[in-house]
């Protein structure tokens, strides 16, 4: 077979075997031989390839495996092996690409691993030598001192890599002011699929090329001197090889970028830097519709704009466009000046506002005002996969580009071209330089609606083309357009795109049916392999209209989740954060789900151990389900799927011990204090945590002596409330289960089992502030609780029947819609807000409960909005609940901490506890290591007399145990400004 596999005729044939793919028997002796020589990573496990069947497109090719080889020796080794057992290679980055060009169905090269260098920077040079696996972000930050910037920079900027924004010639939005990626390459240094290393420059002198790339140029001069359309900025689409004519350099490099991994791997890049300005300034520019925008955009052009960005209102989801800080209109265009000064950046970018005849503008110099704008557009290519009717919609045309002069036009009969197809979408984009990106509501799980998706495709096509466009402006043609270069380019020269392409990769070798010989747009499609009917849940999946397998397709891979650096404003993904590894991102476990569902790479189902153990370390802090651009909730799917997998089998310990700790701790009660002195001794506190699956590093926490319920029973069985000044007082705990107990409370406070067992000093002084604030408070009459340790450990059979109970002791207290529930424990307060509803659709006092629920600043607001709290003048740091920053929001603690006048950020990622996550046996490295990634530094940080704020009694553990810091709910912090008894 060896044999058979070598020559370039053997490469086409398999090229053209659309659907044939290595045979699977050749594995186990493929991996030895890999291992063989390889130094890197060799996996060829059921874990590696269920990661990587899928980029950020509609496509889906199975591969072998995966090899992440630590240098350019490795890759050769690599090469040399697939080459001899007739297997394709794949190079892939950061698996972004929209087009498919990053599947494949032999090795895939993980270049992200070892390969991701920054070997030098020259300043003065104005240059940087990177390895492929370099992340955009990591090379700017590094040359940011010098103000110096790579110019290209994809809205995926944190995560993608140069090897792949070399492979894709990406772009983004300065593209305006500083081109594309080929424009900024100096040099390549690239291993051939024969494993012959190639120095890629400017001029054949210059440059070692394959054998026969000069004489192939000579003899299509012709072709290649009039095959390409002139002067369109964004021609990303088919091999450049016009860039190789004498009379533009000969620029082996620039030819190179954008050939989507099928021509050589690249192991080094020196690439050209920028100058930073030194400030800039943001102008929005808002237009009645997208149309009206396009037109606008070319006419900013010759005042030399850094970016001029378009997007319409339907991407604007969460907020109203005024609350998201966007002028008046229905469309927008984000135009970036800059200058030596605020003051001269500032005054260009009111010139450009002038000049744009917008509807209304808005000039924005303040970082953190320009980056939660741009942050608005950046996360369009995952906003936009939803239609605001919650129908999904994919890309698949997602880049095309006109002459930024015809933009207006074309965008009109694109819009004509949807509606005459009964599709919808909404474009975005690079407007200055012509590119529009759009997700359509196309139906790809059916033959009909594949069936409508080619011939939209072929019309549009026929469109761009008439427009003196390119099918790509941006992300390359992969397998979504490929096929249609034709339309393009005309068959001359796209046969001689093949002729191309052989002449680097005689056997075929590297990503075969990908630009030459392309595979049909409408094959391989993702969905295919996805049961066609739902399967059955637990969970409600309302966005979903019930269907796990359409909650799972809500990733499309554009893998925000594998920023490596956190920040205040965003939570995910903190397990990949700590290890790095593509399964413990929320990308990757999405990935498995999918696999699992479509049973063909993972075979076991709800089974599987392989998504067992990549769901072991997701921390269920839903930080996801907020920062991932198309909503993914990985700790609902985990839940679920947990469930499954332990239905009828014996579970883990700590689900026995930790998952059912309200009921441990409703019976632990009455014996908190000779319990707590038998933890202290070190023999049994080893013997229970063992027993109990508890990481043996940690330390079991005390009980609460007397609990928050019993306390508030004894104070009011002696006619008062100890402690609380003002009118307020406690109504409806003990008795019966009356609504009588309850006329006259405002609020009902909700007694969590943290704040009940664990803390009850939070719920004390949170009844001192509300009465401080004159708000009567009730308590419900019987035992509630939200199921928060069952759901997130999976136990949801035993979580409904908690819940349910808790609805009926909760009716009461419900029989008044408008009456909130102050929860004080943000993860219960989440839990009920959203887990609640989920589990109990059907239930509608499920759905009056999660809306009745407030955070304790939101019923301050609410039900006080005159009260003054205690001026406390001090500096605060500390942990905003993962929760909260997902499901809650945090703004009515911010206003209220600035009205007490406590000043400063909180820290923002998961502190690492995450409820029974932390406690679990061997979760303690991940754990310290995610409060490693924020919180700790901060606190440790922190000048003397600074308050240390959490309201998680997780984040309050953790500081606790890992810092020896005692952090306060911020009713703590209010209640002892208030003063009086304590």
């Amino acid at each position: 077979m060896a044999d058979g596999a070598r020559g370039s005729g053997a490469g086409r044939e398999r090229e053209s075997d659309r659907k044939g793919e290595p045979v699977r028997e050749l594995v186990p002796e493929l991996a030895h031989a890999l291992t063989r020589v390889v130094r890197g990573r060799v996996d060829l496990g059921v874990t590696a390839r269920a990661l990587t069947t899928m980029d950020a497109s509609n496509y889906r090719r199975v591969p072998l495996g995966v090899v992440a080889p630590r240098d350019a020796d490795d890759v050769a080794a690599v090469l040399a092996v697939c080459r001899t057992y007739g297997v394709p290679v794949v190079p892939r980055g950061g698996g972004t690409s929209i087009a498919g060009q990053a599947t494949g169905t032999g090795i895939v090269l993980d270049l992200t691993r070892f390969m991701r260098s920054l070997v030098s920077v020259d300043a003065e040079a104005r240059t940087a030598v990177v390895q492929p696996g370099v992340v955009l972000d990591v090379l700017r930050e590094a040359v940011a001192p010098h103000r110096l910037t790579f110019g290209p920079d994809p809205s995926t900027h944190s995560r993608c890599t140069l090897g792949g924004m070399i492979g894709n010639n990406a772009c983004g939005a300065h593209s305006v002011a500083w081109g594309t990626t080929a424009d900024n390459i100096r040099d390549l240094t690239v291993v051939s699929a024969r494993g012959e290393r190639h120095r890629l420059s400017q001029g054949w002198q210059n440059s070692t090329s394959p054998v026969g790339l000069r004489d192939f140029v000579i003899r299509h001069l012709s072709a290649l001197r009039t095959g390409y359309p002139q002067d369109l900025p964004r021609r990303i689409s088919g091999y450049a090889m016009d860039a190789l004519l004498p009379e533009r350099g000969a620029d082996l490099a620039r030819a190179f970028c954008g050939s989507e991994g099928t021509l050589g791997v690249v192991t080094e890049a020196t690439v050209r830097l920028v100058e930073s300005p030194a400030a800039r300034a943001l102008a929005v520019l808002g237009y009645v519709d997208e149309s009206e925008a396009a037109e606008a955009a070319a006419g900013l052009l010759p005042y030399r704009p850094l970016t001029v960005e378009g997007m319409a209102a339907d991407l604007v989801r969460v907020r109203g466009a005024g609350a998201a800080g966007l002028p008046r209109g229905g469309a927008w265009l984000f135009v970036e000046a800059g200058g030596a000064t605020e003051g001269e950046a500032r005054s260009r970018a009111g010139e450009l506002a002038r000049a744009g005849g917008a509807l209304d503008t808005r000039v924005v110099t303040e970082p953190g005002a320009m980056r939660a704008l741009w942050r608005i557009r950046e996360d369009a290519a995952g906003t936009a996969t939803r239609i605001p009717d919650g129908t999904e919609a994919w890309p698949g045309w997602e880049d095309c580009a006109v002459p930024p002069v015809r933009l207006g036009a074309y965008l009109r009969e694109f819009r004509s071209l949807l509606t005459s197809h009964g599709l919808r979408g909404t474009p975005y984009g690079h407007f200055g330089d012509g590119c529009i990106h759009v997700r359509i509501d196309f139906d790809l799980l059916t033959p009909a609606g594949v069936g409508r998706f080619r011939s939209f495709s072929e019309e549009l096509a026929e469109l761009v083309v008439a427009h003196g466009g390119s099918l790509s402006g941006e992300h390359g043609d992969g397998q979504a357009r490929a096929e249609l270069l034709p339309k393009m380019y005309g068959p001359e020269l796209v046969a001689l795109f093949g002729e191309f392409k052989d002449v680097w990769d005689p056997d075929g070798l590297l990503n075969p049916a990908i630009l030459a010989r392309p595979a049909r747009l409408d094959e391989n499609l993702r969905f295919e392999v996805l049961p066609k009917r739902p399967v059955d849940v637990e969970f409600g999946y309302p966005q979903d209209g019930g269907d796990f397998s359409a909650a799972v397709r809500r990733c499309v891979g554009v893998a925000k989740c594998r920023t490596a650096e956190g920040s205040s404003s965003s939570v995910m993904c903190p397990s990949f954060r700590v290890t790095g590894e593509e399964e413990h991102s929320t990308r990757g476990r999405a990935r498995l789900l999918h696999e699992m569902l479509a049973g063909e790479v993972v075979t076991d189902g709800w089974r599987s151990r392989e998504v067992r153990d990549a769901l072991d370390l997701c921390l269920s802090c839903k930080g996801c389900r907020s920062d991932c651009p198309v909503g993914v909730d990985m700790a609902t799917y985990k839940a679920e799927f947990l469930h499954h997998h332990y239905r009828g089998r014996r579970r883990p310990a700590s689900h026995y011990a930790l998952g059912r700790l309200p009921e441990w701790l409703r019976a632990t009660a009455p014996l908190a204090r000779p319990l707590n002195a038998a933890t202290r001794l070190r023999l049994l506190a080893a013997l229970a945590k063992r027993l109990a699956g508890i990481a043996p590093e940690r330390t079991i926490p005390p009980l609460a002596p007397t609990t928050f319920l019993r306390g508030v029973r004894a104070v009011r069985g002696r006619g008062g409330l100890e402690g609380v000044r003002g009118p307020g007082g406690v109504r409806g705990l003990g008795g019966g289960r009356g609504r009588g107990e309850l006329d006259g409370a405002a609020v009902i406070l909700w007694p969590d089992t943290f704040t009940n067992h664990l803390s009850p000093q939070v719920g004390w002084d949170a009844l001192k502030v509300l009465a401080d604030a004159g708000i009567e408070v009730g308590l419900p009459a019987g035992r509630v609780c939200c199921a928060l340790t069952y759901v997130s450990t999976g136990q949801l059979d035993r979580a409904k029947v908690v819940l349910r109970h808790t609805l009926e002791v909760m009716e009461p207290c419900l029989a008044e819609a408008d009456r909130p529930v102050v929860v004080l424990e943000p993860s219960c307060a989440a839990t009920l807000r959203t887990d609640l509803p989920e589990l109990l659709p059907d239930d509608p006092r499920a759905a009056r409960l999660a809306a009745s629920v407030r955070t304790f600043a939101e019923a301050l607001e609410e039900c006080a909005p005159d009260w003054t709290p205690p001026r406390l003048d001090r500096p605060v740091v500390g942990q905003t609940h993962c929760h909260q920053h997902a499901v809650l929001g945090d703004a009515a603690e911010r206003r209220l901490r600035e009205k007490a006048g406590l000043t400063g950020e909180l820290s923002g990622g998961c502190c690492g506890l995450a409820g029974n996550f932390g406690f679990e046996r061997g979760h303690w490295e991940v754990s310290l290591a995610c409060a490693e990634d924020q919180l700790l530094p901060a606190v440790r940080a922190a000048a003397p007399g600074t308050e240390v704020l959490a309201d998680g009694y997780s984040c309050r553990t953790q500081l606790a145990q890992l810092a020896g810091r005692r952090a306060r709910h911020l009713a703590e912090v209010l209640a002892e400004g208030l003063g009086g008894e304590e």
